[in-house]
């Protein structure tokens, strides 16, 4: 079962304005999320190309919370994912899934901007006219 075709979005007409749009308020959670090196988040692809991200969130002592697995909102993530701002690592296949580990990739730096040319001088004739 390929995962192009599982996980990526089938719209290609808007990918390129995702790619350029910084991301909102649900996808910065999800990349906060992921970006943590202490908390691995995974994909995990079923045969019939249904797929949840999904991550551990450990047991707080203070709240007594987490000791469950969380799911991530999946239209979020192949937004991301459309757009590298997400990657997918090696497979882990087994008979009724695939799972992959999900990490962030870096985004390349802007490139520098230029400032704007000076003004030019005019020329004597045109100053003295």
């Amino acid at each position: 079962m390929p995962l192009t075709a599982a996980v990526r979005p089938h719209s290609a007409d808007s990918g390129e304005a995702r790619r350029r749009a910084k991301p909102g308020a649900a996808e910065a959670e999800v990349l906060r999320i992921v970006t943590d090196a202490r908390t691995p988040v995974f994909v995990t692809v079923r045969a019939d190309g249904r797929h949840r991200y999904s991550y551990w969130r450990p047991l707080d002592s203070v709240t007594g919370r987490g000791g469950c697995y969380v799911a991530l909102p999946t239209a979020e993530c192949d937004t991301l994912h459309a757009a590298g701002r997400i990657s997918l690592g090696e497979p882990l296949a087994d008979p009724n899934r695939i799972t992959y580990r999900v990490s962030a990739t870096r985004t390349p730096p802007a490139p520098p901007r230029t400032p704007p040319a000076p003004p030019r001088a005019l020329p004597e004739r045109a100053r003295a006219a």
